[in-house]
């Protein structure tokens, strides 16, 4: 591919920057104006963001979207996926039928529930859906960045589309696998960060691997009944978009979810821990919306509940422990029931 765009100048766009730089041609990395990119721009390093990578020759940073769109053979999101809906607004104009759209965030939109595969056919229209992808996984962006062996999962719907995208990332160090399930990576991607959440405020509160481990279990439990709600096939759950950044994003120092948990385990307002992770916080706006879809839905999902209340209703951290601990009695396996299982 002769040229790649990537919108949003984050971490995760700039570590993405700096791993297509090794297989297109020329990469333009955009920024919103009020970001202040000229730093960036004149010391070739993100060091708001993603400080220590040197930028390569072949990228081009600049607040000039049609600049930066312009003659794309593909434009990557690497915004905040409550930000995605206005950036497509303004991009719409611009995108040409042949370019792939290729969206990295990972999170639902909090006022209408869509996954983003969905904001981008609303905006787009539906024919966005045969050169759309989701590129999803456990993918810290320093660690890209770093060139540390990383293995993700790319999603289309179409299987040349998703190979198109396999061969523009895909380097000795990021390995890409193919998945035909979008609605799939797109949920584990979005609803995991609500379990590093709460992996995060129970380590804040003192607890220890147990809980941790308890915690990435029940939380995958409830992230593939939503999704098996939704119609997905649950092996995606088990994959790299799932499972995979699961477990990635429930103990890492790297994870913005897991480390505002901490901070609220810890006792800081919720308020006060986004703000000091510094960078969006994806879970603290999916947790509002999955929890809105479970009741709509009549899903039982303790943990996110658990995670609403300490984020929206200033419950106290450890009380929502203790609630989680006595709940009633029950089997592991929910579907099956006492008088029909062969012990």
């Amino acid at each position: 591919m002769e040229k790649i765009c990537i919108l949003g100048a984050g971490s995760w766009g700039t570590a993405q920057a700096l791993l297509l730089s090794k297989n297109c041609r020329q990469i333009f990395l955009w920024g919103r104006p009020e970001e202040g990119l000229d730093d960036f721009i004149a010391a070739r390093e993100n060091k708001r963001y993603l400080p220590g990578a040197s930028i390569p020759d072949n990228v081009s940073i600049t607040v000039d979207l049609e600049t930066a769109v312009k003659d794309a053979g593909m434009v990557v999101l690497a915004v905040p996926s409550q930000s995605v809906r206005g950036i497509l607004g303004k991009l719409k104009p611009l995108l040409l039928k042949e370019m792939y759209l290729v969206n990295t965030a990972k999170g639902l939109e909090l006022d209408t529930f869509m996954r983003m595969s969905q904001v981008a056919e609303d905006v787009l229209g539906a024919s966005i859906k045969n050169r759309y992808a989701i590129l999803s996984g456990p993918s810290h962006a320093e660690e890209v960045a770093a060139e540390l062996p990383t293995a993700v999962t790319v999603a289309a719907f179409k299987k040349e589309t998703a190979f198109d995208i396999q061969d523009s990332y895909i380097t000795p160090n990021f390995r890409v696998y193919t998945n035909p399930d979008v609605a799939g990576v797109e949920l584990g991607g979005a609803l995991k960060n609500i379990v590093a959440i709460a992996a995060g405020i129970a380590r804040g509160l003192g607890y220890g691997d147990n809980t941790t481990a308890a915690i990435i279990t029940r939380g995958l439990n409830e992230m593939i009944k939503m999704a098996g709600k939704l119609g997905t096939d649950p092996r995606t759950l088990y994959g790299l978009s799932g499972l995979g950044d699961l477990v990635v994003t429930c103990g890492s120092k790297l994870s913005r979810n897991y480390q505002t948990g901490y901070l609220i385990g810890q006792g800081l307002s919720p308020r006060d821990a986004v703000e000091k992770a510094g960078m969006v916080v994806e879970g603290f706006y999916t947790t509002k919306a999955v929890n809105d879809m479970a009741r709509k839905m009549s899903i039982e999902m303790p943990i996110v509940r658990a995670c609403y209340y300490v984020l929206y209703e200033n419950r106290p951290p450890a009380e929502e422990v203790e609630l989680l601990m006595t709940r009633r009695k029950k089997h592991e396996i929910e579907e099956v029931v006492d008088d029909s299982y062969n012990w």
